[in-house]
């Protein structure tokens, strides 16, 4: 193992214990308020917010099959992982200035950033799958992805769970449901409002929303090419450990 990936293995053992932490005494509240306001919202609010999301993730989702590079065959782990910060970094450059922009006009426009932000993550974890040798045409690889993004944005709680299936997803893929209408599209669009509920209401306040926005989709953009990496480096390093196994 070269010292490059000494590093990226020290990196992801640290993010791993991160991930399995147990929720704090915060969370725990901020997840109980939060369920709280969640059960005044009448039903039929509940399934349209869930309705919009799950369309306009499935848009993205499967349209960037389309437009998506092909698998990165063959290269190094540093190799891999240098051109995977070149696109975190134009990803989050890009993110943050439309949340500039989108924040600096108005209510109206700062609606807008939403699909515009999601169409962006979702973009970015296609770049980096296919960087990783991964081809994102496989129905599975996609559903990776979409656990990915759940992983990224989601209460402490549902973060655990969700880290436990990634982290033995070559086992939990063949338990996944045939049809992508199957997946939990409400737990992904709750915890996904919820997490950014703080900081996408600010973004439309006038005066400070343009700061704010260019700031929110930076952090959240980095914060999502940073659980990305992690979560194909499990990967990574799992196949090497199986790999050696075998020899």
């Amino acid at each position: 193992m070269s010292s490059e990936e000494q590093q990226a293995h020290a990196e992801m053992q640290a993010w791993q214990q991160r991930m399995q932490r147990p929720p704090s005494f915060m969370n725990r509240f901020a997840r109980h308020m939060q369920a709280r306001f969640n059960a005044l919202l009448p039903e039929r609010v509940h399934r349209a917010i869930t309705a919009a999301i799950k369309q306009m993730v499935r848009g993205v989702l499967f349209g960037s099959t389309h437009t998506t590079r092909r698998p990165l065959p063959d290269g190094t782990l540093p190799a891999r992982e240098t051109a995977v910060r070149t696109r975190i970094r134009y990803y989050r450059n890009t993110a943050s200035a439309e949340g500039a922009v989108t924040g600096a006009g108005g209510f109206l426009l700062g609606l807008a950033d939403f699909p515009l932000l999601l169409g962006l993550k979702i973009k970015l974890l296609f770049d980096i799958a296919a960087l990783y040798g991964h081809d994102v045409r496989d129905y599975t690889e996609r559903l990776y992805m979409l656990h990915v993004f759940q992983l990224a944005f989601s209460s402490q709680h549902t973060r655990n769970e969700t880290y436990a299936r990634l982290a033995t997803w070559d086992s939990y893929r063949h338990s996944l449901p045939a049809d992508v209408n199957e997946f939990d599209w409400r737990t992904l669009q709750q915890e996904y409002r919820d997490y950014i509920d703080i900081a996408k209401m600010a973004q439309l306040l006038p005066i400070i929303g343009a700061p704010v926005g260019a700031i929110a989709n930076y952090k959240l953009m980095e914060q999502l090419g940073d659980m990305a990496m992690n979560c194909y480096r499990m990967r990574y390093f799992a196949a090497e450990d199986a790999r050696l196994a075998r020899a």
